[in-house]
């Protein structure tokens, strides 16, 4: 019998295919197979030929793109000129994580699955294809996929003669060793706002997660009315030898920090000393755990509760299992053990993603439960802070050695007393400029979505609230080379209080280098959207698409809006070039394919 070994490879962009991955990782040690769990860019991937039994979970980001971690990987495996049989010793699964509110969802998983087929892998079990928006989440599609999964793979290696199934009963051990220095020192580190690295030593390095650059902070401006119920900030900051470079649809991430109030509650609840330093080292070499970059050696307890630990997230569901076995009371035991089961998804749901509630409240609400956590365990407990991605908003040809963003502060009520927030808008949102020197930890990433090369190629941009960001950058940079030819359809719910850049526009129309349209939605006591007037200018948009080849653009909140602009396209097409309902679906297609029809939407 071949070796029980078992490749777990995950690409992973917000850090939930890495917590899926590292399930199944625990759960094939529980099922006595040697284990590596890697993202697939730190896997060498010329020893794929030689791999028996392999599973990889992907995300798909953007408009159906691969996750940072496994660009490498994906570039290789959809190579041309792989040999049909190169993978032909191995069997496989795909696990794929999505948003079905996204138009090619999970794009990445599926064609990773047909592309392993045609080299001559044999599949396990059909792909899997998780979404988030599922009201149980993910873990919907996940849990019955890895039933059927794990069916699979033991009918191949059975369970060693004279073992069963390690218990789930029985305790993990942790991640990460951990070594508590035996003096507490005063807090050494430096404020988030101020870089570890010198001036001359940051241009050396390209910024990046590993090593991002610390922006000062130049303004923070509000630009919706102080009685709108939304706050939306254009803030600006300065990269002046920084060495970034972008273009428009490109994105800023920017690596936000706990507030000073959550981290306080955190350490005293349970009750670690600010100032105590530790050192890390993984504990399992089968699962590689990169540490951090922002985890010093030594660490303190508030540096490591104020910039990785995500107190401020919903846990997730090992959480739960794992947070069982620090309870003594046997009812909260085998509460937590029922939020765990696939069975207890929906009372999961009800506690703690119905109201959002927090690591840090769910750690409050059992405080005799969180004061027995070993503090070793809280690196398995408590996922990383993730960097946020926000589309650029300026442009380097207007607004030299400068990164914009137009940042809507996510702030909602639920049934909880405290209104949620959300981390990386409300850290930014209090950040005070004139006060104090604030540096913002950041580094660029190209978008998903390319302008023409061609500038004086007409382009149509429908850009619907913060949707404007991406299309205020490529305006900018388009217009300050005196060249026309964009169409802007710009929707808020008023004219007077949430009509972003209005003052920006004015001499831009009047240069005859800019065309908006407005779509006002509460001005009025019918509402009108952007799509309204995308069908009233049918005649003008078609000579653009038909004629004058425009490209057509859609940024901005993926839940119905894209879908309703696509649909009103469609109407243009219909009214203006008389195609059948088959024809313009292939007249959209295209346009598509030749990237004159594009969209980056966010949920």
């Amino acid at each position: 019998m071949s070796a029980r070994n078992l490749l777990v490879l995950y690409g992973s962009q917000t850090g939930t295919a890495q917590d899926v991955a590292e399930r199944i990782g625990r759960e094939a040690k529980r099922r006595y197979f040697t284990t590596k769990v890697l993202d697939l860019d730190s896997y060498s991937i010329s020893d794929l030929i030689n791999e028996e039994l392999a599973v990889i979970v992907c995300a798909t980001t953007g408009q159906g793109d691969e996750p940072d971690n496994m660009k490498m990987f994906w570039r290789f495996i959809m190579r041309k000129n792989l040999p049909g049989n190169s993978l032909s010793k191995m069997k496989f699964a795909v696990l794929g994580l999505g948003d079905s509110s996204y138009q090619k969802f999970n794009f990445i998983a599926k064609k990773l699955y047909r592309r392993l087929l045609q080299l001559g892998a044999s599949s396990l079990t059909p792909v899997g294809l998780a979404d988030d928006q599922h009201d149980l989440g993910p873990d919907a599609v996940v849990d019955p996929w890895l039933v059927s999964f794990w069916e699979q793979v033991l009918a191949v290696h059975p369970i060693p003669p004279g073992k069963q199934t390690i218990s789930a009963d029985i305790c993990p051990p942790p991640r990460y060793n951990v070594q508590i220095h035996n003096s507490s020192t005063t807090n050494q580190y430096q404020h988030p706002s101020i870089p570890r690295l010198g001036e001359s030593e940051q241009r050396d390095k390209h910024p990046s997660k590993m090593c991002p650059f610390y922006a000062r902070l130049v303004s923070n401006k509000r630009v919706t009315a102080a009685d709108h119920f939304q706050d939306v900030r254009l803030m600006q900051f300065d990269i002046a030898g920084s060495g970034i470079s972008y273009a428009p649809g490109d994105v800023v991430m920017i690596q936000p920090c706990n507030p000073s109030d959550t981290v306080d509650s955190f350490l005293q609840l349970l009750g670690l000393d600010p100032d105590q330093e530790f050192t890390l080292e993984p504990n399992d070499p089968d699962i590689a755990l990169p540490l951090s970059w922002h985890i010093p050696r030594p660490c303190s307890m508030h540096h490591l509760a104020t910039h990785y630990l995500d107190i401020n997230a919903i846990p997730r569901r090992y959480f739960f299992e794992l947070f069982a076995f620090f309870a003594q009371d046997e009812l909260q035991r085998d509460k937590f053990r029922e939020f765990a089961s696939a069975e207890g998804q929906q009372e999961l749901y009800s506690y703690c993603n119905r109201p959002r509630r927090t690591t840090l409240e769910v750690l409050q609400d059992f405080p005799d439960v969180s004061s027995r956590i070993p503090f070793h365990y809280l690196f398995d407990l408590i996922p990383p802070i993730q960097p946020r991605a926000f589309s650029i908003a300026s442009s380097l040809k207007a607004h030299p050695d400068q990164i914009q963003v137009l940042m809507a502060v996510v702030r909602y009520k639920t049934k909880l007393v405290k209104p949620r927030e959300g981390l990386c808008s409300n850290w930014l949102a209090n950040q005070h400029p004139h006060k104090e020197d604030v540096r913002v930890p950041i580094w660029v990433k190209k978008g998903t979505i390319s302008f023409p090369k061609n500038e004086s190629t007409p382009v149509i941009l429908v850009g619907p609230g913060t949707g404007l960001a991406p299309f205020r950058s490529y305006i900018k940079e388009r217009t300050s080379n005196n060249i026309g030819g964009c169409t802007l359809f710009f929707g808020c719910r008023s004219k007077d209080k949430d009509f972003f850049c209005e003052d920006e526009w004015k001499p831009l129309i009047s240069r005859n280098l800019l065309q908006l349209y407005t779509a006002f939605s509460r001005d009025q006591e019918d509402k009108v959207y952007v799509q309204h007037r995308i069908r009233e200018n049918s005649a003008y948009l078609w000579d653009l698409v038909e004629k004058q080849k425009a490209w057509f653009f859609i940024a901005g909140n993926a839940k119905q809006m894209p879908t309703d602009v696509r649909d009103a396209l469609k109407t243009v097409i219909q009214m203006e070039g008389k195609h059948t309902e088959d024809e313009i679906e292939e007249y959209v297609r295209t346009l598509e394919r030749t990237r004159r029809f594009q969209t980056e939407t966010w949920s």
